[in-house]
């Protein structure tokens, strides 16, 4: 108990969003009479939250440097847009059409990023231009109009699933899926638990280390299975999953990793020890402008339409999912599992919330609150 104690008073702010995001589950599904989990609602949680989790991802980074990012909903409009002039309107090859998608979005956040690392005038100053330039954009490509039908290639990337090649009732595959990921990750966990204790690094005791297995093997298999009695796992998913597991790995075992959080715990002391802050500051925007670009392709492919009005308040989204996440403005704080969660948490109070009829004001005002309760526990949790 002591250990279970020490570990929860260590990872207080982590802990405390999943705790949350398990109480809200909770919550709706009583309060929907069983409705927020069936496999029908939990594959719409997922595909109708991805296009956030994405952004929120790129925005854990761009918060833990110390900026900010408010552009981000106005880039996705913008790249959606030019993806229904390219792949509707001129009719390209729907993979050319994406990668240029892409690569706009980098440029995108290479000219943000060249005037905050490299001009020294705040990110949000330059985004907030950045968010009224690329709506204005938006409003130039579209000039007023929906374009529209995506290619069925295109949507295929938010809206399709992988096919079951077993032709079961339910779907086999994803179970078979959900078994082997809880393999690879028994394997990973002993891996690092082995060397940590070769180095004689810190680590949890036995029964602690086999209860976290227990744990996520059981959340990993329910999921899957969940997701198995409707019609499996949506390529969105697998997007999301490469996003996730890269980010992480980036994050907690490469150099770029550290010197990102180095820049933002302390940008003197990061300069003193070597760090090219302003080169990695200027890579972290164009980082953010390539997942707002990916987030508008998945909008709009979810959409089936490039529209005037997509991404509208995205970029609010996302940053509350980072904060709610743990990320702390100051800088030098926050992972991108946290950042997911923070999403998740979002993505559960929209989908409860008008599951229950309750109208789009009343949610934005508990929202509101949500992200307030979030940063007022962040402050009290570090005067502690």
């Amino acid at each position: 108990m002591d250990g279970i104690k020490s570990l929860i008073t260590k990872n207080m702010r982590k802990f405390g969003m999943v705790f949350a995001l398990v109480g809200i589950v909770i919550l709706f599904q009583i309060l929907t009479n069983g409705i927020l989990l069936t496999p029908l609602n939990v594959t719409n949680i997922i595909m109708q939250n991805s296009y956030i989790i994405v952004l929120a991802i790129g925005m854990m980074l761009i918060i833990i440097t110390g900026e900010i990012d408010l552009s981000v909903g106005s880039v996705a409009a913008f790249v959606g847009a030019v993806s229904g002039v390219l792949l509707v309107t001129l009719d390209l090859p729907v993979i050319v059409g994406i990668l240029l998608c892409l690569l706009l979005g980098a440029i995108i956040g290479a000219w943000q990023g060249f005037w905050v690392a490299y001009v020294n005038i705040p990110s949000f100053i330059v985004t907030l231009a950045g968010m009224l330039i690329f709506r204005g954009l938006t409003l130039v490509v579209l000039d007023g109009r929906t374009l529209a039908p995506f290619p069925d290639g295109f949507r295929a990337l938010s809206s399709s699933f992988m096919p079951d090649v077993f032709g079961a009732e339910i779907h086999l595959l994803t179970i078979i899926i959900g078994v082997l990921l809880s393999l690879i990750y028994v394997l990973y966990e002993l891996k690092v638990r082995k060397t940590d204790l070769t180095y004689n690094f810190k680590t949890t005791s036995f029964p602690l280390f086999v209860l976290k297995l227990f744990i996520f093997i059981v959340v990993i298999n329910v999921f899957t299975f969940v997701l198995a009695q409707y019609e499996g796992i949506p390529y969105v998913l697998l997007v999301l999953l490469a996003l996730i597991l890269g980010y992480t790995f980036v994050m907690n075992k490469t150099v770029i990793g550290r010197h990102i959080y180095a820049l933002g715990g302390n940008i003197n002391a990061a300069q003193l020890s070597g760090v090219k802050t302003k080169k990695m500051k200027f890579w972290v925007f164009v980082n953010m402008g390539t997942l707002a670009a990916l987030s508008g392709l998945i909008f709009a492919g979810r959409l089936n339409a490039a529209t005037p009005q997509a991404g509208n308040l995205f970029e609010l989204d996302a940053i509350a999912a980072a904060v709610i996440g743990g990320a702390s403005f100051t800088g030098g704080v926050g992972t991108i599992f946290g950042a997911v969660i923070g999403a998740l948490v979002m993505g559960v109070l929209n989908n409860g919330m008008s599951l229950m009829g309750i109208g789009i004001d009343w949610q934005q005002a508990i929202k509101g609150l949500v992200l307030l309760g979030a940063v007022a526990f962040d402050v009290l949790n570090k005067n502690k």
